[in-house]
């Protein structure tokens, strides 16, 4: 019932200005989905609104231009660089009488090609069971009335309240899985705490050469393409860095404006590797004319799975494309590596981006001898939990005398969640 469009199938893009930059969204962005997709885009409509239209998203003269636009292209179907709801994708479907996309069904049209792995498999059907969930009208009107007919008589469940039915049974099912893969990957990730490896996640825009620049650092062959989220299964490697030693380094799902929040949910699981990491590898394509707002963007899809307090290394990624650019470390007032100028492509710049991470990561982990009170058994338990306790004994008064050894960005994580003042606990800073 639900058809989706195959990949050469032609479309006609919507694009429309609006003057809260909250909704803005950019043409080319959408002009390299649809390419990434696999759809050609032969005609593109533009214009400008101060608010929606409730009816139609646009106006209903721009409507009608858009039904003559996919008449006289015979497209296929019309996507839209926004987020357009129910009953307005109803709308427009029947006006131009061919179906009608949003910039998130779209996304998650991309998502479902990508997918290779049994969990990011589960993690897109999750994504977007959810989003058709609200959509059922559209494929199921002529079996809005009740089942009837010998045999069929009873529940007086019509077919949509028993797809619907259905729907959340599979999205239960489905998570119910997500859930196991996600206690995997949580034992694996202890098991490198207890080892003490600290773990690096690259972090970015879509397309802004994360993947390129993971095969480079590891000598691997993981699949990079110059489109919008060639990447979407996390891959982990480990690598040696001098004085370091053994780091795991992950490379993850591109984020993009807007990213949608079903995404977000499903692929919670992958995230996690952000979230757990101990520094993170800001991939930014500085050859884009854009690459201020991409970082914003990445920075508030940080903020809101709660990695925005993970020490961050800033990778300015293809100089290759900029007159007079060469490899560098930027460095802040003390001393400490911020930025590194480099083109994963070309290799130019790896050997300062090693330099960097061991001298980020030497000092990014913190030693201190706290002695703990018999009242704070949660944060007792806590610091059990992080696996980062490497000395223990008792004072007389029965305080807790341990010594610990963590990454500094759980010790901030911990700090700020804990009742404790932390602070207050500590006896001795051991110098690593």
């Amino acid at each position: 019932m639900f058809d989706r469009y195959e990949a050469g199938e032609q479309a006609v893009l919507v694009h429309i200005d609006f003057s809260d930059d909250s909704s803005k969204e950019d043409l080319l962005e959408l002009q390299l989905l649809a390419t990434s997709a696999g759809v050609n885009a032969v005609d593109v409509v533009t214009g400008s609104r101060s608010a929606p239209h409730t009816r139609y998203f646009v106006g209903s003269g721009k409507a009608e231009e858009i039904a003559n636009t996919v008449r006289a292209s015979e497209a296929d179907v019309v996507i839209f660089n926004h987020s357009l709801s129910p009953s307005q994708e109803r709308n427009l479907e029947q006006l131009c009488k061919c179906r009608v996309l949003d910039r998130t069904g779209l996304i998650l049209d991309i998502f479902a090609q990508r997918a290779r792995t049994h969990e990011g498999k589960l993690q897109v059907e999750l994504a977007q069971l959810k989003h058709i969930s609200t959509r059922l009208i559209r494929g199921w009107t002529h079996l809005e009335r009740q089942k009837g007919g010998i045999g069929l008589r009873g529940p007086g469940e019509t077919q949509l309240e028993t797809d619907r039915r259905l729907l959340r049974a599979r999205i239960k099912s489905i998570q119910a899985r997500l859930r196991k893969v996600q206690k995997q990957r949580e034992q694996g990730r202890r098991a490198r705490i207890r080892a003490e490896i600290p773990t690096l996640a690259l972090v970015g825009y879509t397309n802004a050469g994360k993947s390129t620049l993971f095969n480079t650092i590891t000598q691997s062959d993981v699949y990079a393409a110059d489109q919008l989220f060639a990447t979407l299964d996390p891959t982990l490697r480990r690598i040696e860095l001098q004085d370091v030693g053994p780091a795991i380094l992950a490379d993850t799902v591109g984020f993009i404006r807007h990213l949608p929040h079903d995404l977000v949910a499903a692929f919670k699981a992958t995230l996690q590797e952000t979230q757990q990491a101990d520094l993170l590898l800001h991939v930014v394509d500085y050859s884009d004319e854009q690459f201020r707002e991409n970082i914003d963007q990445v920075n508030e899809v940080l903020d809101e799975i709660d990695s925005d307090e993970i020490p961050q290394l800033m990778i300015c990624n293809k100089i290759d494309r900029m007159d007079g650019v060469e490899p560098r470390i930027d460095r802040d007032e003390n001393g400490l590596p911020t930025r590194v100028w480099m083109s994963a492509q070309q290799g130019l710049g790896t050997e300062l981006l090693f330099e960097a991470l061991s001298e980020c990561l030497a000092q990014n982990m913190v030693r201190h001898q706290l002695r703990i009170p018999p009242q704070e058994g949660k944060l007792r338990g806590d610091l059990f939990n992080l696996n980062c306790i490497s000395e223990e004994s008792y004072a007389d008064n029965g305080d807790w005398l341990v010594e610990i050894h963590m990454p500094f960005a759980d010790w901030q994580r911990l700090a700020k969640h804990s009742e404790a003042d932390l602070d207050a606990l500590i006896i001795e800073n051991i110098e690593a």
